[in-house]
């Protein structure tokens, strides 16, 4: 599987790339409390019930800082890909088949980044509500109105999604943790979807 990934944008900073991830995951900063467990999803490629390909542009807003960040993602029936590059540079990447999660990182990232959260968040903004509704632990609930999406544990919203079109792989999302208390912005262009012919309604 090819990505055709681009070099970073010139407002990245490499050591602030490193946080990106961190941030997204609210572990940038080790002398905070550590939050509750996340919730821990990890969805079979094939429920996407979509082949796609995509590059993003992420942009994390936490405590005031901003950082941005260039990622390719490609799933399909077999697997799910994920690439974050910067100034060129790969930082992290990661290769799921629905049983086994195989993962690189470089070796600035702190060991708080977890790849395993890093697809979760990928998952809740990409998937249909359906599946991940079949796979959510008791307590948690996700529901969708119109084009925001909120996931909430024993009633108490936990993260809010909004979309700019229905399509979640075109346009902008934008991520508001409540939890860990950051803002995620992913811009993507689809390079390839097409419906899975073994997707289920």
């Amino acid at each position: 599987m090819q990505f055709n990934l681009t070099g970073g944008h010139g407002r990245l900073r490499f050591g602030g790339l490193i946080c990106v991830l961190a941030g997204a995951l609210a572990a940038c900063t080790t002398t905070q409390p550590q939050a509750p467990a996340r919730l821990g999803l990890m969805l079979a490629p094939a429920s996407l019930g979509a082949s796609i390909s995509l590059q993003q542009h992420l942009t994390v807003e936490r405590q005031g800082r901003v950082d941005q960040l260039d990622a390719a993602v490609e799933v399909d029936q077999q697997q799910f890909n994920m690439v974050g590059l910067a100034f060129g540079q790969r930082v992290l990447s990661m290769n799921y088949d629905g049983k086994t999660l195989q993962s690189w990182r470089h070796p600035m990232l702190p060991s708080q980044v977890r790849v395993e959260d890093v697809m979760e968040d990928t998952q809740l903004t990409l998937w249909p509500l359906a599946a991940i509704r079949a796979a959510l632990p008791p307590g948690w609930q996700i529901e969708q109105q119109g084009l925001r999406r909120t996931l909430s544990l024993q009633g108490e919203p936990v993260m809010v999604i909004d979309y700019s079109t229905p399509t979640p792989w075109d346009g902008k999302v934008e991520l508001n943790n409540l939890r860990y208390h950051y803002h995620l912005t992913i811009e993507s262009v689809s390079d390839a979807a097409a419906p899975s012919s073994t997707a289920t309604p």
